[in-house]
């Protein structure tokens, strides 16, 4: 029998080993949410809330014409986007049924993030509004899956604009409501300084992407830290939908695609190359929905431009002042026409070199790579093997990449892991998402073992690696013991 012919139930029933939801959803029942942005941040907080959802960037788009859209520039939004089958929309409001339908899914446990955070960490939310957001989730969160530890961790939501709302929240979310992992924007939207001191009121088309680890306004350290001391994995769960070339007035679909993967890309690449992973080679990431296809191809760029771009490669091979220009010239002398031959003097004082390089050369180049640590090329293979973990939908097939050794440097696998997304359009049918991930066993392009990996294993190590309590007092305390720790710890 097929994934498809089989109940999730009797997939997992099969498997025989757990499996855990890196990354499902609950959409937030408004008028429940709306009380909690009350008791964070008063009557005028909340409406404040009523009309940034009604009449800000998300509900301006149907009360414009095509032509108005354009000369605003305001982009197509997500439009149905939630399941119209009716125990699945009434399951992504819920808790408790979410709870209750669990095994239905054939999921043992799952890691669960909020919807509605996502436009307010990741976009240009004044600061008011924004912490008032967060605070609210966290409140409503911890409350509404309180009795439901066993098998269901939410995420708490942290506000990243600057180190210190990120540290408050942090503190007040995993330290006093208990929060055991948290959902961040890995990038922050902010105003081209040049255009704000001039125009503010232009910061939502003239910004840029702040990707917190690299160039940044801040240093971040402080917080990396935290999670740090904390034992908490931060997971990205970012938008970039409005950036570059995702901007279409028309179509949302244009927009989406690859929107999760390319904000991801971003901080993971500020990540390594701003040397957070060598400063906290301990703690671990992760990066939700967007798949492992991109993390495919950043990794083994990354490993193809080290092999060309550490400075030892560019002094042995891309140093200007190793060319032989008296050499240069007699090949333009010897094989150029008159228009070659007339420039073949100034050939041999470097003139080549200025017009193609018009910045001209640095006496010692920069060494883009001094922050990470890394000495050669199998070290970046370390760190992606232990501090980055990716989140893959059940009906991406290229997941089977993150999981080809013969396809990536140094035969390795990436922390590819199940993320459900249950609550949002992806998913069309609750009960199919396990099935439907089976079938990249049942097609030939993941091992059982690998299967293994993707559903239980990847996102075991990522939380219960940094906090080996993790999944104290779930149902899956026992198995992620055995396979994290080993027989040894799950024999104490």
């Amino acid at each position: 029998m097929t994934g498809a012919a089989l109940s999730a139930a009797e997939i997992r029933r099969d498997l025989g080993h757990p499996v855990i939801d890196a990354d499902g959803h609950l959409v937030e029942c408004p008028p429940v949410l709306i009380d909690f942005v009350r008791q964070a941040g008063g009557a005028r907080m909340a409406q404040r809330y009523v009309e940034t959802m009604s009449n800000g960037a998300w509900g301006k788009w149907q009360d414009l014409s095509p032509a108005e859209r354009r000369e605003r520039g305001i982009i197509r939004r997500p439009f149905w986007a939630m399941p119209a089958n009716t125990h699945d929309r009434a399951t992504a409001l819920l808790p408790n049924l979410l709870r209750e339908r669990l095994d239905e899914f054939g999921i043992d446990f799952q890691v669960l993030f909020p919807t509605v955070a996502i436009p307010f960490i990741s976009g240009a939310i004044d600061a008011e509004m924004r912490q008032t957001m967060c605070r609210a989730l966290n409140l409503m969160y911890a409350e509404v899956f309180r009795g439901h530890a066993s098998r269901i961790a939410p995420a708490a939501v942290i506000p990243m604009h600057t180190p210190a709302e990120a540290l408050a929240e942090i503190d007040f979310a995993i330290g006093t409501l208990g929060f055991k992992t948290a959902m961040i924007a890995g990038t922050v939207q902010r105003p081209l300084p040049a255009v704000a001191k001039v125009a503010p009121e232009l910061g939502p088309y003239a910004f840029w992407i702040d990707p917190l680890a690299l160039d940044s306004e801040y240093d971040y350290d402080p917080v990396w830290r935290r999670f740090n001391e904390l034992r908490v994995a931060p997971c990205t769960h970012n938008n970039s939908m409005g950036w570059g070339l995702r901007r279409s007035a028309s179509s949302f679909v244009y927009n989406h695609i690859g929107h999760f993967a390319a904000a991801a890309e971003a901080f993971c690449k500020a990540l390594f190359l701003g040397g957070v992973s060598r400063r906290f080679p301990n703690l671990r990431f992760g990066f939700l929905e967007g798949g492992a296809g991109w993390a495919a191809n950043f990794y083994n760029d990354l490993c193809e431009h080290f092999e060309k771009r550490s400075l030892p490669a560019l002094r042995a091979h891309l140093d200007p002042a190793t060319v032989d220009r008296r050499a240069l010239r007699g090949y333009f002398e010897r094989y150029g026409d008159d228009r070659y031959r007339s420039v073949a003097a100034a050939v041999e004082q470097g003139w080549d070199h200025a017009l193609i390089a018009p910045e001209g050369d640095e006496a010692e180049p920069t060494d883009e790579f001094a922050a990470t640590g890394i000495a050669k090329g199998r070290d970046i293979m370390r760190v992606f093997r232990k501090n980055y973990f990716f989140g893959c939908e059940a009906d991406d097939r290229m997941t089977a990449v993150g999981f080809d050794a013969r396809l990536n440097h140094y035969d390795l696998k990436l922390n590819a892991m199940l993320g459900s997304d249950v609550g949002h359009f992806d998913v069309t049918d609750m009960a199919a998402v396990l099935g439907e991930a089976y079938e990249l066993v049942e097609h030939g392009l993941l091992a059982p073992d690998d299967f293994r990996a993707f559903t239980f294993t990847n996102v075991a190590a990522l939380h219960a690696g940094m906090n080996p309590a993790f999944f104290a007092g779930t149902v899956v305390e026992d198995a992620v013991r055995a396979a994290i720790f080993g027989a040894k710890a799950a024999a104490e």
